[in-house]
């Protein structure tokens, strides 16, 4: 799902915060997952060189009591 609609700021950089909290709050859930989603494959990229399997995505083999 691709969101078409383009949000430019044109300001002075400062510490407020308003025109990322008004960005996020127009955008659906599913676009909130994808983004955040997208943050950590760039992360796992960058720090660990490999994005083939994130951690979240993993699944669980088998459980055993200890």
């Amino acid at each position: 799902m691709t969101n078409n609609n383009i949000t430019e700021f044109y300001g002075k950089i400062n510490n407020s915060r308003e025109f990322d909290y008004n960005f996020w709050q127009q955008q659906s859930p599913v676009h909130i997952f994808n983004a955040a989603y997208e943050m950590i494959c760039d992360y796992l990229l960058l720090k660990e060189n490999n994005v083939n399997e994130p951690r979240l995505q993993r699944a669980v083999e088998s459980f055993q009591k200890i």
